[in-house]
């Protein structure tokens, strides 16, 4: 049997489903790493009981499957909201724009999807921002503290530029696992990649050609963010570290 390359529409499903892929990733990479910086932040607070509740989220985020948090963001929430709410987000909607203009809101699996992925990586990026501000020597911080700094200006002009570079590799280590990790969104019916090059097995039963599209794509993502890594590393190199 003769090799026949995906063509037209197949084709044209791998790359929305390519583009949802990198939707979800260019969303939920910052979100990661916003949360993940607040909760690294809460781990220095004073208060015992913040610092507990912190911990403990993130050691159940850390130590759950993806794909439960997933399902449970998707079939288990909506069960604690009103039906209102749950109808109105298992409907089609669009924001209203000035002019006349409207922009369709994002399906509650995408939501879902978003919201599943981004906690769970927060916890992950928690512990390398973490790891980066215990990588800075105590005595600097005591250092400073003696030059008149408060606490605040020594987090801010003497950790933080530290411990970012300490954990600028690991953390795009973490990107790639986002990336990688969207495929499980499948699950939950987001329209990713997985999800496209699925669906074109299914329909095609070009099996090959489907999966084998559908990793090229994965790792061309992925090669991106490694040469992303390596010029992060040679720009910002860890203070004592190899150049």
């Amino acid at each position: 049997m003769a090799f026949e390359p995906l063509r037209g529409e197949h084709l044209l499903w791998l790359v929305n489903g390519f583009l949802q892929t990198l939707q979800i990733a260019a969303l939920v990479i910052p979100v990661a790493t916003g949360l993940g910086l607040l909760a690294a932040l809460a781990g220095l607070a004073r208060g015992w009981p913040l610092r507990a509740t912190v911990g403990a989220a993130i050691a159940l985020l850390r130590n759950s499957p993806l794909l439960v948090q997933l399902f449970f963001w998707y079939f288990g929430l909506p069960a604690l909201l009103p039906e209102a709410l749950r109808e109105w987000l298992n409907t089609t909607q669009r924001l209203p724009l000035p002019g006349g203009f409207a922009l369709p809101w994002p399906s509650y699996e995408f939501l879902a999807g978003m919201l599943g992925l981004s906690l769970y990586s927060a916890a992950y990026v928690a512990e390398e921002i973490r790891a980066g501000m215990r990588g800075v020597p105590p005595a600097q911080r005591l250092a400073a503290a003696a030059l008149g700094m408060r606490p605040w200006q020594v987090f801010r002009h003497v950790v933080a530029p530290q411990a970012l570079r300490i954990a600028a590799s690991p953390l795009i280590g973490q990107y790639m696992n986002i990336t990688k990790n969207s495929s499980l969104t499948m699950a939950i019916g987001v329209m990713e990649l997985s999800y496209a090059s699925r669906q074109v097995e299914t329909v095609t039963f070009k099996t090959f050609q489907a999966f084998g599209v559908a990793t090229v794509l994965y790792v061309l993502i992925i090669a991106v963010l490694e040469v992303l890594a390596l010029v992060v590393q040679r720009r910002f190199p860890v203070p004592g570290g190899r150049r």
